[in-house]
């Protein structure tokens, strides 16, 4: 039996998002992109144009276009050292070796680091796909709800 005079204890959990929102990646200059909650897929992935590799001091660096928006003005010209390269496997059941790289993200007020494969997603609506991977132990997901968050206009400066 509970004592009615003993207050409510507030349990903490993961922050609840909807199944797309908004995130900024700050390392690549990206303020803010679009992007697909996926909990059935382990790994992330953003859309790139012109991806290249290329050597700096030694090790393997990626150079690519991300377009953050509609618009030609909204290209992002972005350049990352390669993490890896792995076979990735799609929801058709394709795969392909992919180049990863390793970003930080801002979301829902946190600020943390995701393995993150750079492929061809010009054929999906949203130009990222956040993976199990990145939301684990963080975030929960509510497949009824979109958008819960404000835009990440100050990605920089906005968390810790």
């Amino acid at each position: 039996m509970t004592d009615p005079t003993t207050p409510c204890q507030i349990v903490s959990g993961p922050v609840v998002l909807g199944w797309r929102e908004r995130l900024a990646l700050p390392q690549l200059g990206i303020a803010q992109l679009k992007a697909k909650l996926d909990t059935g897929a382990r790994s992330s992935a953003l859309h790139v144009e012109a991806l290249d590799s290329f050597f700096r001091d030694g090790a393997v660096w990626l150079r690519f276009t991300v377009r953050a928006g509609r618009r030609l003005a909204d290209e992002v010209r972005c350049e990352a050292p390669a993490l890896d390269r792995r076979t990735v496997t799609d929801s058709g059941g394709r795969s392909t070796e992919r180049w990863f790289i390793r970003s930080e993200i801002v979301l829902a007020g946190q600020r943390f680091e995701a393995d993150i494969n750079l492929t061809d997603r010009r054929h999906m609506l949203f130009p990222m796909l956040l993976g199990r991977s990145a939301l684990q132990g963080r975030f929960a997901i509510d497949p009824s709800r979109a958008y819960t968050q404000p835009r990440p206009l100050h990605a920089a400066t906005d968390c810790p």
